[in-house]
């Protein structure tokens, strides 16, 4: 199992469509043409509905991030740096963000590796 990034595919803000799916599978573009060797998944319900898109980083052995309020439509090169300060942290644990732009501001919640 690698690391991935887990986008709920039902959240969405009142009167709009789901963005998750559409989301995801762009950014699985975006994620092979940067090079990085993450898997893009999605999920129905991540349980954090108030603030849409919600999302999470998960790896064997690392910590596990719960993000919201990501927006599909700008967020996606902010997500290529989250996912590559992921990638590089050995056990998860992201201790300076800035590269990942507005989404480290998007942070809810992080559980620490087993």
């Amino acid at each position: 199992m690698k690391d991935r990034v887990v986008i709920c595919d039902t959240c969405t803000a009142k009167g709009a469509a789901p963005g998750g799916t559409a989301w995801a599978d762009h950014l699985s573009i975006a994620v092979v043409g940067s090079g990085l060797d993450v898997d893009v998944t999605t999920t129905s319900c991540l349980n954090m509905c108030d603030s849409p898109v919600s999302f999470a980083l998960q790896g064997p052995g690392k910590a596990t991030y719960l993000f919201t309020g990501a927006d599909p439509e700008t967020d996606t090169q902010d997500m290529l740096e989250l996912l590559k300060l992921y990638l590089d942290a050995p056990d998860g644990w992201i201790s300076e963000a800035q590269t990942a732009g507005r989404l480290r501001l998007c942070l809810r919640g992080r559980v620490p590796k087993l």
